[in-house]
């Protein structure tokens, strides 16, 4: 299927395109959701959203960001995923501090982030997160037809539909983005 100016094709057939993590996910899935999972290789140069957006003729609303949150409460510290698309920001500190009930929430450390998820940095993605991780949807990305997302690695993008990442295990789905200013 081409996207852009990418060619995808189902990821299950490319494991060396995927995360570890990420191609354990998508073999755990039942055939009809894991079929609908598609990967291209890209320059990993080009992973950040912008710089992949324009060089691979791919709008800002077809993509969806995986932003890692790092929460506190009292001496719990715990991390969640956060979905929203390309051309939007997340509801850091109102609707995504509110759902985890944190007293205080932050951009996880990309070295904590990484480690964690066992993922790349600028690479990381849903499918694969550690099973105690809430991930959080925005409904701009369930109700998205197609989407671009991280594929766990730096060196490729996986192509799904906003009702996989919704119906992911531990997902809600919920208004966390703001439009960019």
């Amino acid at each position: 299927m081409r996207f852009g100016t990418l060619d995808f094709t189902p990821a299950a057939d490319s494991p060396a395109l995927l995360a570890a993590p990420t191609a354990t996910a998508i073999g755990a899935m039942q055939a009809a959701d894991a079929s609908g999972v598609l990967v291209a290789a890209i320059d990993p140069g080009l992973a950040d959203t912008a710089a992949f957006c324009e060089h691979y003729e791919i709008a800002m609303g077809d993509g969806a960001n995986c932003v890692i949150v790092q929460a506190r409460r009292g001496e719990r510290t715990w991390f969640a995923a956060c979905l929203v698309r390309g051309a939007d920001r997340l509801d850091v500190n109102g609707a995504v501090r509110r759902y985890l009930d944190a007293r205080k929430l932050s951009f996880a450390p990309m070295e904590a982030a990484v480690e964690r998820s066992a993922m790349e940095y600028g690479g990381i993605t849903p499918l694969g997160l550690p099973d105690d991780w809430p991930i959080l949807v925005d409904e701009s990305v369930a109700a998205h037809e197609r989407l671009i997302v991280g594929s766990g690695i730096r060196g490729s993008k996986l192509l799904v539909t906003g009702a996989l990442l919704a119906g992911l295990p531990n997902t809600e789905v919920l208004p966390i983005a703001q439009p960019a200013a």
